[in-house]
């Protein structure tokens, strides 16, 4: 069951817009929302470093933007899989755009669950669920 999403997007509206959808469809999930893959990746350390502590729940669900400024998402994948600690997290590229190299990177990489096209919407997000509680993994959620 996913119990915490991890939300990174530079993009201030389309983290908060994520963040209200998936409150929407469970208001018990929690969210922790970052701007960068950089900060999200030095919360994620020290979780590692912090072992099992309530207050630093390694997330069970990580959504990145794969458009960002400084570390784009798949530079944020490469320094995921480093960490130890996050093998139990689900990671899902975000997109804006079909841009098919991006698409077919996210989907080729086997570190990555699959790609979501945004607007992100409440259906897709239910989708999501319903596919981790299933335990399947596509690769691609439209």
């Amino acid at each position: 069951m996913i119990k915490n999403v991890m939300i990174v997007d530079d993009n201030k509206v389309d983290l908060f817009v994520t963040k209200k959808i998936i409150e929407k469809c469970n208001p018990e999930i929690k969210t922790r929302n970052f701007t960068s893959g950089g900060s999200a990746l030095y919360f994620l350390k020290l979780c590692q470093n912090n072992g099992e502590s309530e207050i630093l729940d390694i997330p069970d669900l990580i959504l990145v933007d794969i458009n960002m400024p400084q570390m784009d998402g798949f530079q944020f994948l490469e320094n995921l899989k480093k960490l130890k600690l996050v093998k139990k997290s689900k990671v899902y590229m975000l997109t804006s755009s079909l841009y098919s190299e991006d698409i077919s990177r996210a989907t080729n990489d086997s570190f990555c669950s699959g790609y979501l096209c945004k607007p992100f919407t409440v259906e897709k997000f239910a989708s999501l669920l319903e596919e981790h509680l299933s335990t399947k993994q596509y690769k691609k959620t439209s």
